[in-house]
């Protein structure tokens, strides 16, 4: 390309944010843009989404330029109808850029694979933008030290950082200066451009009022008006990459992970270390010749090249699961099980024989069985989940297995009642915990621990008020007698010539041996 050449670059090059490093090299060049690609940027900002304003903010430096008399910026081209831009997936767009590029004899710079491809069929001189290679530093990184999970950026407040580990950091100020609305969209529009020229970096969500990205081992998402109340920039990054050997799992638990569960739950509360575990079970089974596969929004495990990562297919995840059927993984890591149709899609994958991994918020351990209630069948919840590892502060704190029985229910007796209920044992002790069954329309969870806690209690009451009961009659009858306890009233068994005595004439025997047991006394012939 030579300086005299005209530039037209496409929408996609000016989100880029390379045009003015283009010139930088090319003095006195003319840039010609197409008032279509000026008409998709004022779209897609007007939607509120970043790359949108990065590309505004490229044609604002070119305007610059172009004061200074350093090049000569022309606005060209019919703008685009309403149609047209609402289709600018389908190239209706690219096609108007294209015409423009032909027309001017210029250079068409892209950095769009498709659009390259074109253009050179249609024989349009065109120059084609790769990834850069060099790694690039984010102004974002001088907020991170080792220890920092996650940055907090708000407009009018200082900036805050997460520094620790998983369920052991504090909050503290990561800089003296307030954040203006200003600095947070600086600090977008780099990420924006930064993400479009890096490799392996990502728009995952890109909706009016939030925009998520990956970028390598960041996770930033940038959210304003009219979703929040005000410009607001967090990032979020892993700390460590754990092994799962670095957890200190008993050998039981670990021989369960390779040879019987295949339906894993990994709950816990935010920030405990769910998806550094996951990534460690994901690495597991990559090294013993699994293919493993990933479904996430965002892309953000730390996992081996070998494992492929999936995001939402044409922003659908069970779209993205019909393709991993046709691909065949033995394992698929599910992060994060939150909405009804991901908890559709992971059971789908499980009975259709994929060993699923799944992480899911959660308070308690048994809160992660529950939030699969309503929305799978309640007959299958056993062959979806067998396996549920609770983490805590990084650590593994409790670990359930799930079993299906037909029994009558803790705490009744009548046969008749025996229906299917869902068994919840402690995987190291085989104690069961919890009971899991229908009632009607309604679903009980019953905790046995507690009961069993409240049994033991209620038997050792009842043993000590017997025996007191028992020493006081003896004082008082002077005769062979049996007591027996039951729901607060006593049945007391006597000898037939003694009955008579005790009761006393119109009962007044038995009513003042009452008032001074304070029990009410059930009188039979032993």
């Amino acid at each position: 390309m030579t300086e005299t050449r005209t530039i037209v670059p496409d929408t996609g090059a000016l989100i880029d944010g390379r045009i003015t490093e283009i010139l930088a090299e090319h003095p006195n060049a003319r840039v010609m843009v197409a008032e279509s690609a000026v008409a998709e940027l004022e779209f897609q900002a007007n939607s509120g989404r970043e790359i949108g304003f990065a590309g505004l903010e490229e044609l604002k430096r070119l305007s610059d330029l172009a004061k200074q008399g350093k090049v000569v910026l022309e606005f060209a081209g019919e703008r685009p109808n309403s149609f047209e831009i609402e289709n600018a997936r389908f190239g209706e767009i690219d096609a108007k850029i294209r015409g423009l590029a032909k027309e001017s004899r210029g250079t068409l710079v892209t950095t769009d694979q498709v659009q390259y491809r074109v253009a050179q069929a249609q024989g349009i001189d065109v120059m084609y933008l790769k990834p850069t290679e060099t790694e690039a530093k984010l102004s974002l990184e001088r907020f991170f030290t080792p220890d920092t999970l996650s940055l907090h950026l708000k407009e009018g407040c200082i900036a805050r950082a997460k520094r620790g580990m998983p369920g052991n950091w504090r909050l503290e100020p990561a800089g003296k200066e307030i954040i203006s609305k200003k600095m947070l969209g600086d600090l977008a529009r780099e990420v924006v451009e930064y993400s479009k020229r890096t490799p392996d970096c990502f728009i995952e969500i890109d909706k009016r009022g939030a925009t998520v990205l990956q970028l390598s081992d960041y996770r930033v998402t940038f959210t304003h008006p009219p979703f929040s109340e005000a410009h607001e920039i967090t990032v979020v990054r892993p700390v460590k990459r754990m092994h799962l050997d670095e957890y200190g799992l008993p050998q039981q638990l670990l021989e369960r992970f390779a040879q019987k569960a295949e339906g894993i739950l990994i709950s816990g509360p935010p920030g405990s270390g769910k998806s550094t575990l996951a990534a460690a079970l994901a690495e597991f089974y990559s090294e013993q010749n699994r293919v493993v596969k990933t479904l996430e929004q965002p892309r953000d495990l730390q996992v081996g090249k070998e494992i492929t990562q999936y995001a939402p297919l044409e922003g659908s995840l069970e779209n993205s699961a019909d393709i991993l059927l046709l691909v065949r993984p033995d394992y698929t890591i599910y992060d994060e099980v939150r909405k009804p149709s991901d908890f559709k899609t992971f059971a789908d994958l499980r009975m259709a024989g994929v060993g699923m991994v799944g992480v899911v918020h959660a308070s308690k351990p048994i809160d992660a069985v529950q939030r699969f209630m309503g929305k799978v069948d309640f007959g299958v919840i056993p062959q979806v989940i067998d396996t549920i590892v609770f983490v805590d502060s990084g650590v593994v704190s409790k670990v359930y297995e799930l079993l299906m029985m037909v029994k009558v229910p803790h705490g009744m007796r009548e046969q008749d009642l025996a229906r299917p209920l869902i068994e919840v044992r402690d995987f190291y002790s085989r104690e069961c915990e919890f009971e899991i069954y229908k009632w009607g329309e309604e679903t009980v969870v019953l905790p046995l621990k507690a009961n069993k806690q409240a049994k033991r209690e209620k038997n050792r009451g009842h043993d000590f008020a017997q025996s007191t009961l028992e020493d006081r009659l003896k004082r008082m009858l002077h005769c062979n007698f049996e007591l027996e306890l039951d729901d607060g009233r006593a049945v007391l068994y006597l000898p037939q010539r003694e009955i008579a005595r005790v009761i006393g004439r119109k009962g007044k025997g038995i009513t003042q041996l009452e008032k001074r047991l304070g029990v009410k006394l059930d009188v039979r012939e032993k």
